[in-house]
């Protein structure tokens, strides 16, 4: 956990200059006009998108005055990116190798003064290193290899990230500490015989003082070394859980009275053959995206916008989040706020598709960083799984290794080891993917599932596949919304191969496609329509297909892999957030907006929901899912519409789904009756054209709704299908929009200014209506405006306000 710190020096009172590789020796001949920076921050911050390029390429100055009191002080630097020299008062006090280590420097006065820190962040480029072994293989995402040997991010450096300059820079923050200060650390477990409190550090030799938790107060002594390490049961403590399955309960930790932390209490496993990750005993469906930072130049969580990203991945039922390795590590702030959402975090070692190097000077490096990162993690019952990084096995298995040709000790044995003497309570994986017979394998242990996505499978592969866990999955170039897009780029007419909006379209190095001719491969497989000719003539009914045709891959896995009859114990997309302004992978954009997937995805993730699947000749199964602490008295109800609107059969079903459970029916026995409701029988024409089931309970009405469109999705386009949109206010205030159709609607979207509505991109069944709560995405005092309208219409409709 954090360590007690005062004084963190002024984050405004730094300047940066840039000069040539080598130019400069010590910072006393720098020369240059010196640029305001803010620390901490990243020299790409401070300058600007001008500087990307050489970013790099040159050395980096940093510089500020501090005032130090009298005696011993501490200056810790959190995050120095990357090869970086600390000088004091024109001196040179250390060196750093990783931009994953924090930096301390003692510095003692005789009396109160001024001292001045220079930073030099010395260029990458020009960096010599000895003549070292081979790789044995090549990384195919950085676009240098000598990478491999440099504790640094590959954002900036692996072309895949659009957006994303290289880090450069002190990009975590700089303290002025007391060295004598007494370091503690907590981490909050469950076991077979109750909740434990683990308390380490250091402290002064022989001190005592007191650790209260909860109802139990313990007391703990430092060795004569000053180490302190002492594990004591607490009573009175409820489970943490994530908050799909329970509360996310958080006790205050104090030492002597005052105030050091909040925890929870937990317990972790996760089976990397089976892929089942559970929690207090109990397993847990995962469902999530790959996160990014949120200022991908910067890499600083500005708060406000932390809370609300956190926030809507809580919206969408979504209850794990993963940190890739080709990231960098998030701070306190990240993972304090998904403890308290009860949202589980996926960690990687900031290691991705290289052969890591077994020398023991980068075996110390990395020693050094998984000991800083559970450290100071180590109150927060959010951590869940640590693995060892993204893609290292994978990468030796796809250019052909054998197995006992790619064996990593530093992942398979040293980090491991690490865990189990840090933090033995977190699960391990050695990498993603991995467990399988061979990396690239998906239907054993953790899978990378891009078969519905850049390999192209049909939707059917979904089920073929046999996913345990996807740590990343469903990658698609997709569309921000239509007045997103209008604000990014002023209109939709960029979409395609206009160099502005290609320039955010993600694509892997070296290949010759990139995720929107992903995109267009599903809109052409899905509905049968040419997304070139529909793009020459109409580039928003362009975009409009394309966001549908991603809804329905997401339905399509999501309904699957979280049903009983899938063996998927979890699946996270790739990725929440794009890095840029344009058609990334992120479910929301570059400003948090979500996009059309996130709403598919939200309708199968909420707690509790409806899934329903097309079984073929056994028609339509529904699956009522419960993931809460308690048992639902709820009402299932089966509607058979025609395409006038006729309700031709229809069932209801009082169900009771167990607490953490679920509760399979088919349509058919709702209905009592033969009515080939899916038309797979083909006994004559085609008697309905969408069939929907609801889920809804005395108090707080309809809680879920699902929607399946008889003739596929395929539905032909009509110039009106009778959409309609009323606003108004409930009883309560709250705001809300009803659609209502008369004919069956195919991704109906709502589309307003300074509303966000709970459920959009969705199917309505003929003579049909829906109420939408709405959430104010400005001020909330407008009305709502704006339009309605569905794939299969020409006509859109404005919504009106009563």
């Amino acid at each position: 956990m954090p360590e007690a710190r005062y004084d963190p020096v002024a984050s405004s009172s730094w300047t940066v200059i840039g000069s040539a590789a080598g130019a400069f020796e010590a910072p006393s001949a720098v020369l240059g006009d010196p640029t305001p920076a803010v620390v901490p921050g990243t020299v790409a911050s401070a300058l600007g998108p001008e500087v990307d390029a050489v970013l790099d390429a040159r050395d980096w100055w940093y510089g500020t005055t501090v005032d130090l009191p009298a005696g011993t002080t501490l200056i810790t630097f959190d995050g120095l990116a990357t090869r970086a020299e600390v000088w004091v008062d024109g001196q040179l006090h250390v060196r750093s190798e990783s931009m994953f280590v924090p930096v301390d420097v003692e510095i003692r006065c005789e009396a109160a003064r001024s001292v001045r820190l220079d930073l030099a962040f010395r260029a990458l480029d020009a960096v010599s290193t000895p003549r070292r072994p081979r790789a044995r293989w090549r990384s195919s995402m950085l676009d240098r290899q000598s990478l491999r040997w440099i504790r640094a991010s590959a954002l900036g450096r692996a072309p895949v990230f659009v957006g994303a300059p290289a880090p450069v820079g002190p990009w975590r923050a700089v303290h002025v500490t007391d060295p004598d200060r007494r370091a503690l650390r907590v981490t909050g477990t469950l076991v077979q015989d109750g909740a434990v409190l683990r308390v380490r550090g250091t402290a002064r030799p022989g001190e005592r003082f007191s650790v209260s938790v909860a109802d139990t107060t313990g007391s703990v002594t430092a060795g004569a070394d000053g180490a302190v390490d002492t594990t004591f049961p607490v009573d009175g403590v409820t489970p943490w859980w994530p908050h799909t399955h329970g509360e996310s309960h958080l006790y205050e930790v104090r030492v002597d009275g005052e105030m050091l932390c909040r925890t929870g209490f937990r317990s972790v496993a996760f089976d990397v053959g089976s892929g089942e990750l559970t929690v207090n005993g109990v397993a847990v469906f995962c469902r999530g995206a790959c996160w990014v930072p949120l200022d991908v130049r910067s890499l600083q969580n500005d708060p406000t916008t932390l809370e609300a990203a956190l926030d809507s991945v809580v919206a969408a039922g979504l209850n794990m989040l993963r940190c890739t390795g080709t990231m960098v590590y998030e701070d306190d702030a990240f993972f304090d706020a998904c403890s308290r959402r009860g949202i589980l975090v996926w960690q990687d070692l900031m290691v991705t598709t290289i052969d890591p190097p077994e020398t023991d000077e980068f075996t110390e490096l990395v020693t050094e960083e998984v000991r800083h990162l559970l450290r100071s993690t180590s109150h927060h019952p959010s951590l869940a799984v640590l693995s060892g990084g993204s893609e290292t096995h994978q990468q030796p298995t796809m250019v052909g290794l054998e197995a006992p040709d790619f064996v990593m000790a530093l992942l398979d044995d040293v980090v491991p080891g690490i865990v189990t003497d840090e933090r033995p309570e977190l699960a391990y994986v050695p990498s993603t993917p991995y467990g399988g017979p061979l990396a690239t394998h998906v239907g054993s242990g953790v899978s990378h599932y891009f078969g519905v996505g850049g390999y192209l499978q049909p939707l059917s592969d979904l089920r073929r596949a046999g996913v345990r866990f996807a740590a990343e999955s469903l990658a698609f170039s997709v569309p921000p919304e239509r007045r997103a897009v209008d604000d990014m780029f002023g209109s939709a007419a960029v979409a395609g191969h206009h160099p502005v909006w290609k320039a955010a379209v993600p694509r892997d190095r070296g290949s010759s496609w990139d995720f929107e001719d992903v995109r267009d491969h599903y809109v052409r497989a899905v509905f049968g329509v040419d997304p070139a000719s529909i793009r020459r003539d109409d580039p928003e009914l362009y975009l409009d297909f394309g966001r549908a045709a991603i809804c329905e891959a997401v339905s399509a896995a999501y309904e699957f892999w979280r049903g009983s009859a899938s063996q998927c114990h979890g699946a996270l997309v790739l990725t929440y957030r794009d890095t840029a302004p344009g058609a990334g992978w992120g479910l929301t954009d570059v400003a948090g907006r979500p996009k059309a997937p996130w709403w598919a995805l939200a309708r199968a993730a909420r707690p509790v929901t409806i899934l329903m699947t097309d079984e073929g000749m056994d028609g339509l199964r529904l699956e009522a899912v419960n993931d809460s602490e308690s048992a639902r008295a709820l009402t299932l109800s089966v509607s058979a519409h025609t395409r006038s609107g006729v309700v031709a059969a229809e069932g209801h079903r009082e169900i009771t789904v167990p607490a953490r459970g679920s509760v399979v029916v088919s349509a058919d026995e709702m209905v009592g009756r033969f009515t080939d409701a899916t038309h797979v029988h083909r006994f004559g024409a085609r008697t309905f054209d969408a069939i929907r089931a609801t889920l809804s309970d005395g108090t707080t009405g309809l809680v879920a709704e699902s929607v399946h469109l008889v003739g596929g999705p395929m539905v032909p386009r009509q110039n009106d299908i009778g959409l309609a949109a009323t606003a108004d206010i409930d009883d309560a205030g709250r705001r809300h929009v009803e659609v209502s159709t008369r004919f069956a609607a195919q991704y109906v979207c709502l589309d307003m200014d300074g509303w966000l509505p709970q459920d959009n991109w969705f199917s309505l069944a003929p003579g049909t209506t829906r109420r939408i709560p709405l959430t104010p995405s400005g001020s909330g005092d407008e009305a709502p405006s704006g339009h309605v309208r569905a794939l299969n219409a020409e006509a859109r409709a404005r919504i009106e306000n009563r």
